[in-house]
């Protein structure tokens, strides 16, 4: 039994790791600010501190007397960095910084570094010009958000090559699955389509439906979570270790709407709207060095998680 301590870890992505870990006997400790995570997303059991991840008292308390940490604590609205950069940056890249201060080894507090593995994003690569985005394709960020998270795995090399910290950063495409509210600005575009086609609302598809992503079922997230951390823990960590975490699969957008409205019973109804300026037309991630480096098992069909995603909502309903 470990004890782990995981920021934002009462949100989507984190309340699905808790379970897991939780399901693997270890004692789970969060910090999260409640900001858009929610109490009700904790499985029983788990120790809540309420708390901001930028705050270095707060932050050294969470992580006192803990084997891991995983770091997941973000503002992950593009539109919220465009609004208020300074205030995002903090939580995202100063809050970053402030985990791996925490995580480094003290005199007469820890003998240590706890092992720290963080979230970053594909946003890090911008519109990419060659597919698919290997970890090897140039980051040319197009977001503030992008911008930090590039910051976070810069930092992260800061931290294990003159801290020790072992510090494994995952690069997340685009993330779907159950508890990922579709009415939050932090939501993607699987969330939002479920939940209008579950109603029989018609879709909007900005642009021509032709732009693709690479979707990824939480799950294989959290799969990739647990692989990375297995790897940082035994000591196989290198300095600034950074995977990619999807499918390397593209799934075109007009084709995402079929599929949802089949599962839901019916035709989708799409509507198109001008397309969005500066939207990325094409994302599609290599995974064979995270497969390799922390074994991660075969994704799920887009289908398969479609369909969880479909059963949570309508029972949440």
């Amino acid at each position: 039994m470990a004890r782990i301590l995981v920021t934002g870890g009462a949100g989507f992505i984190g309340s699905h790791l808790l379970e897991a870990l939780c399901a693997a006997g270890d004692e789970v400790r969060v910090l999260d600010d409640l900001s858009t995570g929610r109490r009700a997303n904790l499985p029983a059991g788990v120790a809540l501190i309420e708390g901001d991840v930028a705050d270095p008292h707060t932050v050294a308390g969470a992580m006192a007397g803990v084997d891991a940490c995983y770091h997941l604590a973000a503002i992950a609205s593009v539109e919220r960095g465009v609004q208020d950069w300074l205030g995002t940056h903090r939580a995202n890249l100063t809050g970053a910084i402030t985990v791996f201060d925490a995580a480094r080894a003290r005199p007469g507090l820890r003998a240590r570094p706890v092992p720290v593995v963080y979230a970053s994003s594909a946003a890090v690569y911008g519109d990419a010009a060659d597919l698919p985005i290997t970890e090897a394709t140039p980051p040319r960020p197009l977001s503030a958000y992008g911008a930090d998270k590039l910051g976070c795995e810069l930092h992260a090399r800061v931290a294990s090559h003159v801290h020790g910290v072992p510090a494994v950063g995952l690069r997340f495409f685009n993330v779907y699955g159950p508890r990922q509210d579709p009415r939050s600005p932090y939501s993607g575009v699987i969330s939002i389509f479920c939940e209008r086609l579950l109603a029989g609302a018609p879709v909007t598809i900005y642009g021509d439906g032709g732009q693709s992503r690479d979707f990824i079922y939480v799950g294989d997230i959290v799969a990739g979570l647990r692989g990375a951390m297995a790897r940082a823990m035994a000591g196989a960590a290198l300095a600034g270790e950074v995977f990619n975490l999807c499918t390397g699969v593209a799934t075109r957008i007009d084709a995402l709407a079929a599929t949802i409205a089949h599962l839901c019973g019916g035709a989708a109804d799409i509507r198109h709207a001008p397309a969005r300026s500066g939207e990325i037309r094409d994302s599609v991630g290599a995974r064979a060095a995270a497969a390799a480096a922390i074994g991660l098992p075969r994704p799920t069909a887009l289908a398969e998680g479609l369909s969880e995603t479909l059963s949570w909502m309508r029972a949440a309903v």
